[in-house]
């Protein structure tokens, strides 16, 4: 008999569909929060009103301002961002941009509650493996400065109790946990969305599409994860195909950001990512890769290199895809290149002569030991970058 549990994080609420000032202003009034601090994206900042809105929208209870959150949020850029929330004592924090952003704010409320201000110091922040290999947060003080999200791209980091930080001293990006990470609300608003760059819109929309593909193929899935993640496959790839044909297409959008939300149940439920994920992280951190291209390079060969052991479940994906009958991974392939996106590493400039030290630091992630095809050891990795290079 299966068996498993589902555990639902602390959110309070998402809206969908409504404007963003709008919704930013009845989150705020029913949260009740009197200091917000504002992490925003530096190019939504300098070049379109949108910033500006949700400053109108906020009025006199915004108390500060960061812009400069650099991609795979690197720890230097938590610390001043977290000096500067500290120095006005905020009571929320609005994030208005990309993933980095998103994780960001998370590392941010774990430093202010337990008073980290230095990078060295958020090694204290480190989740701990215990004997059955489960991973969990330290014992930490419980952030009590949360966070809202409004996202404009894909990634979907918002709808999890996880941030993705990279340790600019070794080039590895870090996980760190905690319950009340996770934010209170999220608002899902297409319209700003159109000044993401289409690349960085379409191939964070593939990260999203990794999310769920590889909740589904995991040997953890179960029937209410698979409905999530096969319903927000099914938007995705219809509504990522529109916004490439139609740019100007809100509803499309919309459907790509309820997609990206239906992306994040497994995840969020326990259902592991795989290999997709894992070498994804290293590419990431070492190699300045993207996000969304690490999915869009690695997903279709870590699909074809796992097959021998999901086919079964390979096949709930290409018919969510619209493909039934289908290889998953070509149609994976095709339909990433479709988009215009990336489809090997050396188009990334990741070379044969860097697989050694990513097999390796793969290793270390806590995707590649949970991938349904097991990889004892870098070999496996090594085989999987292969087919990609």
């Amino acid at each position: 008999m299966q068996s498993g549990r589902v555990a639902f994080g602390r959110m309070d609420a998402v809206s969908f569909g409504k404007p963003m000032d709008q919704a930013i202003a009845e989150e705020v009034e029913r949260i009740g929060a009197q200091r917000v601090f504002l992490m925003v994206s530096g190019t939504l900042n300098r070049e379109t009103d949108e910033i500006e809105k949700l400053r109108r929208a906020l009025g006199n209870k915004v108390v500060g301002e960061f812009d400069k959150m650099a991609p795979h949020t690197p720890r230097g850029d938590v610390i001043k961002a977290a000096a500067m929330a500290r120095e006005s004592n905020a009571d929320l924090i609005v994030t208005f941009g990309g993933g980095s952003l998103t994780d960001g704010a998370k590392a941010v409320s774990l430093c202010l509650a337990n008073d980290i201000t230095t990078p060295e110091g958020m090694d204290a922040l480190r989740s701990v493996v215990g004997p059955d290999g489960s991973i969990s947060p330290p014992p930490l003080k419980a952030p009590t400065v949360r966070q809202i999200s409004i996202p404009t791209t894909l990634s979907g980091g918002e709808f999890s109790a996880i941030s993705g930080v990279t340790d600019e001293r070794t080039s590895v990006k870090e996980l760190f946990r905690h319950p009340d990470i996770m934010p209170m609300a999220v608002i899902l608003d297409p319209a700003p969305t159109v000044h993401t760059p289409e690349w960085l819109f379409l191939s964070t929309g593939i990260r999203a599409v990794d999310h769920c593909v590889e909740g589904t193929c995991a040997k953890e899935a179960n029937p209410w994860t698979d409905a999530q993640a096969l319903q927000g496959l099914t938007l995705l790839t219809k509504g990522l195909a529109r916004v490439k044909e139609a740019p100007d297409d809100i509803e499309a959008r919309l459907n790509c950001l309820m997609g990206t939300w239906m992306s994040m149940a497994a995840l969020a439920a326990g259902v592991p990512m795989g290999a997709s994920h894992g070498i994804g992280y290293v590419l990431g951190a070492v190699h300045d890769v993207p996000h969304g291209h690490t999915s869009c390079i690695m997903l279709p060969y870590v699909m074809r290199w796992n097959k021998s052991v999901n086919a079964d479940r390979q096949e709930l994906v290409a018919k969510a895809m619209g493909c039934e009958g289908e290889d998953a991974g070509d149609a994976l392939d095709r339909f990433i290149g479709g988009l215009g996106m990336p489809r090997t590493l050396s188009a990334a400039g990741v070379k044969p002569e860097h697989f050694d030290r990513i097999s390796k630091q793969a290793m270390g992630t806590p995707w590649i030991p949970r991938n349904p095809r097991p990889i004892p050891s870098p070999a496996e990795v090594l085989e999987i970058l292969q087919l990609a290079e």
